[in-house]
């Protein structure tokens, strides 16, 4: 097995992941995570599929991500992961979609919508 891609979408954020043998290692961009992503809450999020299947210290991962800010990235980053791991394993499969990790999240921004201030919000009424 030489290396594995797969890719994570959530939002407008796109995450392209490489995933090869080795000893734990995750770069995001080019950059270490923990220096990507500064907020352990991220980084926790990022690592979830690997900790639910006991395999965070098996596979290098390489990020490239664009698009969003940093909470979509990261659950683009994990989704990636989570397909990453079915691919190399298919006995991960169970344990990560009954985490909820296999799923597309759908929820996107409502587009703004003429005649209104925001998508929904409408300009402010007065009788007079």
């Amino acid at each position: 097995m030489d290396f594995i891609n797969t890719i994570g979408r959530r939002k407008t954020s796109v995450a392209r992941i490489y995933v090869k043998p080795g000893k734990g290692e995750i770069e995001v961009n080019e950059r270490d995570m923990s220096e990507y992503f500064p907020s352990p809450i991220l980084q926790t999020i990022v690592k979830q599929p690997l900790v639910s299947t006991e395999v965070d210290n098996k596979y290098d991962i390489k990020v490239n991500v664009v698009g969003g800010g940093s909470k979509g990235q990261a659950e683009a980053i994990r989704l990636a992961i989570a397909r990453a791991l079915c691919e190399i394993d298919s006995e991960y499969r169970p344990t990560l979609k009954k985490e909820g990790y296999l799923t597309r999240d759908p929820r996107m921004v409502e587009r703004k919508k003429y005649g209104k201030r925001k998508a929904r919000r409408a300009f402010q009424f007065s009788k007079r």
